[in-house]
């Protein structure tokens, strides 16, 4: 029995992607389930499991766009590995690839025949993205194939030779279908809005000394650390509903103003930004908050993240931060209005009643459309996360 392999549906909005990379190679018994293949389309990547038990057929070499529902291989289950003498006669179907390479398996068999090495569709990838010759590639897989792992290996750059004279000096490889999606969007929010950026900057001494003080207690009691982007997503909650037009869109001649507030919290990971979104985020707790946001950070580095939790939402923080940025103008996340730009911690002098003082100060910024939302709406938003950063007791005592 062969059981087809089909792309498969990841959202409505979502009518084709492309085949990332395959995770098991030709021939390799594969356990329903277990991940076959990576699908990149432009709102995540995700995890394709078998469809059942047996020895996987690829028919869609790595890297191809596909459409939803195309077979891009096939399980041979145990029925068919060991077929009766009247099956064995029979003709077999051979389930034909929807794509228009018609034979992907035309390439490993040219490879074969010209006398060249073996190598597994993720291998072949990694070798074509980093410009390794495969023939100089040592193959610990059966018969010599050049594996993943082989591959890596190859390209580290301890084990590349030095540049000679006249070497190649630059890599060529095509955008992945999310950076593409992502580049779409920034020039959107830059062609098709009036944007501009206004900033504030909050002092952290106060949150700074409440995680000293009860973060370990926390971690105890809800399995999460306390981290500082439940405080900035529970008071931004509370600036939008305070002024509601930071968290409205334009719709054709309509302005569309969201009575709800789902947050999205901009994740970087190595395939580029991702912003997975918490629902109703005012209904959260702080440990929810914390919770969900480990949990989305941890599936969208690990590509197993749906495109329906990154859809939808109403507002963004980005944290520059965490990679040391002072200041910046984020870009918002179209269509949405405004978007959130928190910094890093730095001490610094500041005045306090009469005397200068050194505190922990942060930077924020507030990137918004200025045909939604007026300039004193946007500083009001700013002055309201600032009075509520730096006196969180208002944010505690409300939940």
């Amino acid at each position: 029995m062969r059981q087809d392999i089909l792309v498969p549906s990841v959202g409505e909005s979502v009518t084709q992607g492309t085949l990332a990379a395959w995770l098991k190679n030709e021939g390799q018994s594969v356990q329903e389930g277990e991940e076959l293949f990576e699908l990149e389309t432009d709102k995540a990547t995700v995890a394709v499991p078998a469809p059942a038990s047996g020895i996987l057929h690829i028919q869609v070499e790595a890297g191809s766009d596909v459409k939803i529902g195309a077979v891009v291989g096939v399980v041979e289950t145990e029925q068919a590995q060991a077929p009766t003498a009247a099956a064995a006669a029979a003709p077999v179907p051979t389930a034909a690839p929807l794509r228009p390479a018609a034979a992907a398996a035309v390439p490993a068999a040219a490879e074969r025949s010209a006398g060249s090495p073996q190598a597994s569709p993720l291998a072949r990838r990694i070798i074509a993205e980093r410009g390794l010759e495969a023939g100089r590639i040592a193959g610990t897989g059966p018969g010599g194939r050049i594996t993943k792992g082989d591959a890596l290996r190859a390209a580290e750059p301890a084990a590349a030779p030095p540049a000679a004279a006249g070497a190649e000096r630059e890599t060529r490889q095509p955008m992945s279908r999310l950076r593409r999606a992502l580049a779409e969007r920034l020039v959107a929010a830059r062609r098709e809005t009036a944007l501009t950026t206004t900033f504030n900057e909050a002092d952290l001494g106060e949150v700074l000394e409440l995680r000293r003080r009860y973060g370990e207690d926390f971690e105890k009691r809800h399995g999460v650390r306390l981290g500082l982007m439940s405080f900035f997503v529970k008071a931004s909650c509370r600036a939008l509903a305070a002024l509601p037009a930071v968290n409205s869109r334009i719709e054709g001649g309509d302005i569309v103003t969201c009575r709800y507030y789902d947050i999205g919290v901009a994740v970087s990971t190595e395939r580029g930004l991702v912003v997975p979104v918490l629902r109703d985020a005012d209904t959260l707790s702080f440990a929810d908050i914390e919770g969900k946001l480990a949990e989305l950070a941890q599936r969208a580095r690990e590509r197993r993240i749906g495109p329906e939790e990154l859809a939808g939402g109403t507002f963004t923080i980005t944290n520059g931060g965490v990679f040391g940025s002072l200041l910046s103008a984020p870009l918002p996340n179209h269509p949405q209005a405004a978007i959130l730009g928190m910094h890093a911690i730095q001490r610094r002098p500041v005045a306090r009643e009469e005397q200068v003082v050194i505190r922990p100060m942060m930077y924020l910024a507030l990137s918004y459309d200025h045909r939604l939302i007026d300039g004193r709406e946007a500083v009001q938003f700013l002055v309201l996360i600032k009075k509520m950063i730096e006196e969180p007791e208002r944010l505690l005592l409300e939940q």
